[in-house]
């Protein structure tokens, strides 16, 4: 059975990822998947966090927002006593995915910060801006290993890290939520993953009812399908020549 778009059930919306989309920015990129757009950019500072001073580390931290028209109607900026919860929470989990991926103890007293900006939104702004904030990282780092600005040894981009959204929509296993599938799925669920198979994090929940283990077995499998054919993206547009 096809989808509303005339997509399989376990295929993806299409997926472009543009690097050093952002010239100013010492790593970026722009990633659109399907109509959801999220431009992502990487920026590196010396000094860590005052917990991490002499520890030998370093740090990688995101943040996340959309534009005031991303969704049709007018998001507030964030301001003075307009917390946003929501923000709060998937440019913490940016944080922990990106980390995850990266060898802290070879950034030295070196912080990266990663802004993941939705222009546009139709489902999987927080899967987009991981997959797009890890290639914006990739190469920030390797500009700056390339001119001395990070120290000598191993890379500190250990994995690459990939994310994607899935669910149960009408009883059906459905990969790379649209909003209209995800304002209708039972059970949501966004994986992310390194390309061969290991997770790093896995949020779901059933929206309505119950599941079944077999379900989240079955999302699972389609998750890594998934995230196997994303990971050839980021690939193709970390190498990109600048």
């Amino acid at each position: 059975m096809t989808r509303s778009d005339g997509r399989r059930a376990d295929e993806l919306r299409p997926v472009r990822i543009t690097p050093d989309f952002i010239g100013t920015a010492h790593g970026s990129a722009l990633i659109e998947v399907g109509r959801t757009r999220v431009v992502c950019t990487a920026t590196i500072e010396a000094g860590v966090p005052p917990w991490l001073r002499g520890r030998g580390k370093g740090w990688v931290t995101a943040e996340y927002g959309m534009l005031p028209a991303a969704t049709g109607t007018r998001n507030r900026r964030p301001g003075p006593g307009r917390a946003n919860s929501r923000a709060t929470e998937i440019q913490r989990l940016i944080g922990r995915a990106l980390r995850a991926g990266t060898r802290l103890d070879a950034l030295g007293d070196t912080s990266i910060t990663v802004d993941c900006d939705v222009l546009e939104a139709d489902g999987g702004t927080r899967t987009a801006a991981i997959t797009g904030g890890w290639v914006a990282l990739a190469r920030a780092v390797a500009k700056a290993r390339k001119d001395g600005r990070l120290p000598d040894g191993p890379d500190p981009v250990a994995e690459q890290v990939v994310a994607v959204s899935c669910g149960l929509v009408g009883g059906r296993a459905l990969l790379d939520f649209d909003y209209a599938e995800d304002s209708q799925a039972s059970v949501d669920m966004n994986v992310v993953m390194t390309p061969d198979g290991r997770l790093i994090e896995i949020q779901t929940s059933g929206e309505e009812a119950t599941f079944r283990r077999a379900d989240l077995l079955r999302l699972l499998r389609l998750a890594q399908g998934g995230c196997e054919r994303l990971a050839k993206v980021q690939a193709g547009a970390v190498k990109k020549k600048r």
